[in-house]
């Protein structure tokens, strides 16, 4: 069986796949940019659902690396995988071993849940000014360690602007992988 793990310039809100996962903030109130469009597209009862998620005793939601699963709602997903990305402080902060159990952590539930289809975004490049050229090395290494793996058969990357595509591009340049 062949696993594909394809590049995408576009909305991330209008993918077909069984989840697709968000750039949020640790709180999962939603915000600007991706979380904010993903929040926007859902609906109200995703918000609900994340805001009825337990904190932790640091009283966060989601902590950087991890995610949290809520339904699709209005999206032509089933699910969301929420996760918080690192802010980019010069790597000295742990911030790509941060940014890898982001995408570790969201294969591992999406294998977990016995989900097949995943878009990700690209997560922690824009606001919090993670190195676009190590974000793209950092995500295309995870879906293909976690492909191989298996269950997880279609990755789909989901990039917004022409920077962070073009960086995903020099690391599948027919913007596809087929392992």
């Amino acid at each position: 069986m062949k696993r594909i793990i394809k590049l995408y310039k576009g909305d991330i809100t209008k993918q077909v796949v069984d989840v697709i996962v968000n750039a949020a903030h640790d709180d999962l109130s939603g915000g600007g940019g991706v979380d904010g469009a993903i929040h926007d597209a859902a609906g109200d009862t995703m918000t609900g659902e994340c805001l009825n998620l337990p904190r932790n005793e640091y009283g966060v939601r989601c902590p950087i690396g991890e995610c949290r699963m809520t339904g699709g709602y209005e999206l032509k997903a089933y699910y969301i995988l929420h996760t918080v990305g690192p802010v980019w402080r010069g790597g000295k902060f742990n911030e790509e071993k941060d940014l890898k159990n982001c995408y570790d952590n969201c294969f591992l539930m999406a294998r977990m849940q016995g989900l097949r289809s995943i878009s990700f975004p690209c997560i922690s490049t824009g606001a919090y000014c993670f190195p676009k050229e190590l974000a793209a090395k950092i995500a295309v290494e995870s879906a293909r360690n976690s492909v191989m793996l298996g269950r997880v058969e279609f990755v789909r990357f989901v990039c917004f602007d022409d920077e962070n595509y073009n960086e995903y591009l020099k690391l599948m340049p027919e913007g596809k992988l087929e392992l």
